[in-house]
């Protein structure tokens, strides 16, 4: 188990539970927020025992959104009254470090699952679309919330969000900056699964990722890899970059285990090798 400042980490092998953890404040997100998600996803990266990831929050909401106030500390550039260039380049800076924390989901090589329970307001929502999963319980909300409070979503989710519900509900959702439930995120596709209670969410959240990580690592890893390459690519290119992939990791260990245990008519031992 490990603490950081915003989040806390249990690492329960094979699954890790990267927790949101300033639930006094329904985990609004404060410069340490922004600053930890690199390191904790490079350890979890490199963390071989670990397969797969849930991203979950403590206290009654999952988040909700920038803590403005203690941001503005973090990014003195936005009430600046000089902005000249020197102002707009150093804002720039920020804004590319505030992207790279949420950028580190989705570059996590382990499957990142997101368990969403009350508000996921505005960042929070960013972070989620950088999942590779999202589930969440009845209770959840969901809100674009950035142009409601004279702001342009630049974290990611302008991005990521097409390709998960398209071009239309993204900018229904951008240009209201209104409330959607947990029905409707599901009939968006925006989540995969909806449970009856936070506790239910829970328990499914790890049930899936046991499934996960009982698969070969190398070949869901690859997968990820594939997948994540392929956004934003013609069939063409990802076609080439997936036959590389498969060159790079067929055979395996784990091939061979697989094949050995459907002989011998027991459950595979996959190691990631």
């Amino acid at each position: 188990m490990s603490d950081y400042q915003f989040y806390r980490v249990e690492k329960k092998n094979p699954v890790a539970w990267v927790y949101l953890n300033r639930p006094e404040k329904q985990n609004a997100l404060n410069p340490p927020a922004w600053k930890e998600p690199k390191a904790i996803f490079e350890d979890l990266s490199n963390d071989a025992d670990i397969r797969v990831v849930i991203l979950a929050a403590r206290g009654p909401s999952f988040c909700a959104g920038i803590d403005l106030m203690s941001m503005i500390g973090a990014i003195p550039q936005v009430m600046e009254k000089d902005q000249r260039g020197a102002t707009k380049w150093a804002f720039l800076k920020n804004i590319r470090l505030l992207q790279e924390a949420i950028s580190s989901i989705e570059e996590c090589p382990k499957p990142v699952i997101a368990a969403v329970h009350g508000n996921c307001i505005g960042a929070g929502l960013d972070m989620i679309s950088a999942c590779d999963i999202r589930l969440c319980s009845s209770d959840a909300i969901f809100s674009l919330r950035e142009a409601a409070v004279g702001f342009v979503a630049d974290v990611g989710v302008l991005q990521r969000l097409p390709l998960i519900v398209g071009q239309g509900i993204t900018r229904e959702l951008a240009y209201t900056a209104g409330n959607i439930c947990a029905k409707r995120a599901r009939e968006v596709l925006l989540i995969n699964e909806l449970y009856d209670s936070r506790e239910i969410l829970m328990e499914e959240a790890e049930k899936m990722a046991l499934r996960i990580a009982g698969n070969p690592p190398l070949a869901v890893q690859a997968t990820k890899d594939v997948l994540n390459y392929c956004m934003g690519k013609s069939v063409a290119d990802g076609l080439k970059y997936v036959a590389s992939v498969s060159c790079n990791i067929v055979p395996s260990q784990d091939l061979g285990e697989a094949i050995t245990a459907f002989m011998e008519k027991r459950k595979p031992e996959f190691r990631g090798k």
